[in-house]
């Protein structure tokens, strides 16, 4: 039992290393995009999110968030989205964060 514990654990912990790039990026908003003639069909996910309105975000944080409405709303990583779903918003912690980053536009 404790070595398949050890095994998911250490999965866990090499399958998040590996969602990040291990060089740098550089990211560039919206309004750079615009500023630089990028047309909006081009502009990343997390430009787009940015437009989302952050009171729909609210109300579905409060009445849908066992669901995780509001990050499906945001259009956040399917796989977080299922994590929240099944830890009931990280025991709420994680639910509290999700509040607080999305009223202080932080998505």
């Amino acid at each position: 039992m404790k070595t398949k514990l050890l095994l998911c654990f250490l999965f866990l912990i090499l399958g998040y290393s590996n969602c990040y790039a291990s060089f740098p990026v550089k990211r560039t908003t919206a309004s750079e995009k615009i500023q630089n003639g990028t047309t909006e069909e081009t502009l990343t996910p997390m430009a787009v999110t940015a437009a989302k309105n952050k009171w729909i975000g609210t109300a579905l944080l409060v009445f849908l968030w066992p669901f995780a409405a509001h990050r499906w709303y945001y259009q956040r990583e399917t796989l977080y989205n299922i994590l929240f779903i099944i830890t009931f918003g990280g025991f709420g912690i994680w639910a509290i964060v999700d509040l607080i980053n999305i009223l202080s536009d932080n998505w």
